[in-house]
């Protein structure tokens, strides 16, 4: 028998989402659902904490207009030195996926302005952040950075419905071409392999 796949969805609320349909479904958020959900959510704030749960546990992970929420740099407890809670996640994310599991982000980008008017929005993510954690770049090894991903998908798109993108053709490529033109593009869409 083969064991059930797994997916893990974070600053999920009380809906995580599975984009590549896993036989499990769990989430991780800052606070917990008030009524319980049909799959485990867990409590943590990622910005502090790691994500607790074991290496090598997930098929997948996603992360649906989050990252723009995790600080680059924060303080450490002591006040004498800094840490990176943003690499400090995507090490995370990259220790609890198995080899070959996959992580699907969606976030708000640069040069669009809705990335930049929520005050919660800390993280400010570009068309070129993922070279800082994906091959052969790895430029964010310099700030602690040890795991290693390869880019399948990195693409600027404005979600719809599911938050997956259209697949390419010339008529979506049009669309999209016209929507950089005027400044409506919204998110950025990351989709990595774990390489281990």
């Amino acid at each position: 028998m083969t064991e059930p796949t797994r997916h893990l969805d974070l600053g999920c609320g009380g809906t995580p989402r599975n984009p590549y349909q896993r036989d499990e479904l769990h989430g991780i958020d800052i606070s917990l659902p008030a009524q319980p959900g049909p799959c485990e959510i867990r409590r943590a704030n990622l910005a502090l904490e790691p994500i607790p749960y074991a290496d090598d546990t997930f098929d997948s992970l996603s992360a649906y207009d989050f990252f723009e929420h995790v600080p680059r740099v924060l303080p450490t407890a002591d006040g004498r030195a800094t840490r990176f809670p943003f690499v400090e996640l995507m090490n995370e994310a990259w220790r609890v996926l198995k080899p070959g599991g996959l992580l699907y982000a969606s976030t708000p980008c640069y040069p669009y302005a809705e990335a930049f008017q929520d005050p919660t929005h800390v993280n400010f993510v570009t068309a070129g952040t993922h070279e800082y954690f994906t091959q052969p770049q790895l430029k964010a090894r310099m700030y602690g950075f040890t795991g290693t991903f390869a880019a399948l998908r990195v693409l600027r798109y404005s979600p719809r419905g599911e938050y997956e993108p259209v697949r390419s053709g010339w008529r979506q490529d049009l669309r999209m071409w016209n929507r950089a033109r005027r400044g409506t593009i919204s998110h950025l869409l990351w989709e990595f392999r774990a390489v281990k």
